[in-house]
């Protein structure tokens, strides 16, 4: 199968166009002068429905798919409802990479989550670690259907001919971000409480676990501006890793967000709640000798979340 040239005219479908991921991976298609790109919300097609994916990729026919939905939380998330995790994500994923290799859709980025690769794992973990031990208990479920996808990208383009390829991002903050403290991730949670905490004039903040885990934070538009880029740069199949290559403490990442929200208060740490991964820091030398790599800064983008979530830019 021949993949057909990315113009500013090809048709290109981004699901999850409402996630963090896909409406970023939207604006930066639109700020590229891409125009003919195809979006559709959970109420108007239920990616987990296959007959309604099979029927609008067929309809549609799109030339390249951004698959960025997803369903995503953090730690608690995931230890509360690892059925629904592994689940909808096989479903949803599963239904689109079949339904786009049926509708003759010629190329796929799948993207996933740093949670595929083992939890006690050479630093920085290259792509080829994977699959080289056990992964974290906490997420397992949700790292298994993302391991999944990846094999199903590989399996369809040795079978089909097909030009998938896969996209691994680190933790993931930025506009359109989850702040809902019993499913959002370590940055956003961590975020609104101390919003919230300034508010109220406390003069603690409570985070989770020890704070000494190490913990690697890419903006979300760095992020999309990697997918578009690995599209536009014609790559065919594998996977890569999408980082900034360094990493902090998740004490350092709490008084980096106190800072940039303003609360003068103590930080206190829960040790009765669980760490996680003692680290994850991505090798990004693959993609960068492609020749990207991301630009924004920590302490940057943190104040630009900041000010995204105060102008409500939140689900």
């Amino acid at each position: 199968m021949s993949a057909v040239p990315l113009t500013k005219s090809s048709k290109i479908y981004v699901s999850g166009h409402r996630g963090m991921v896909g409406s970023a991976i939207v604006r930066r298609l639109k700020a590229g002068g891409y125009t003919n790109i195809l979006t559709a919300t959970r109420a108007e097609r239920d990616l987990t429905d296959q007959q309604a994916v099979r029927a609008f990729m067929q309809r549609e026919k799109p030339d390249y798919v951004f698959l960025a939905a997803a369903k995503v939380g953090g730690i608690y998330a995931n230890n509360t409802f690892p059925g629904d995790f592994i689940y909808q994500n096989l479903a949803i994923q599963n239904n689109v990479i079949h339904s786009a290799w049926e509708a003759g859709v010629q190329r796929l980025l799948f993207l996933g989550s740093s949670c595929i690769y083992p939890r006690e794992c050479l630093q920085p973990i290259r792509e080829d670690y994977l699959l080289t031990g056990p992964l974290e208990p906490t997420n397992q479920p949700y790292a298994i259907a993302k391991i999944a996808g990846i094999e199903l990208c590989d399996s369809y383009n040795r079978q089909y001919g097909t030009q998938y390829a896969s996209a691994m991002p680190t933790n993931l903050y930025g506009p359109n971000d989850n702040y809902d403290l019993a499913t959002s991730h370590v940055l956003p949670a961590l975020l609104r409480k101390a919003h919230e905490a300034k508010l109220r004039g406390e003069k603690e903040l409570v985070v989770w676990g020890t704070g000494t885990p190490r913990r690697e934070f890419l903006y979300v538009d760095d992020m999309a501006d990697a997918c578009v880029f690995l599209m536009e740069s014609g790559i065919a199949s594998g996977l890569f890793n999408i980082g900034i290559g360094t990493d902090v403490t998740i004490r350092e990442l709490a008084q980096t967000i106190v800072d940039a929200v303003g609360f003068d208060g103590k930080l206190t740490f829960d040790t009765s709640k669980p760490d996680g991964t003692p680290r994850k820091l991505l090798s990004v030398e693959k993609v960068k000798a492609l020749g990207w790599q991301a630009k924004t800064p920590l302490t940057e983008g943190i104040r630009l979340a900041y000010q995204s979530f105060l102008n409500g830019e939140k689900r």
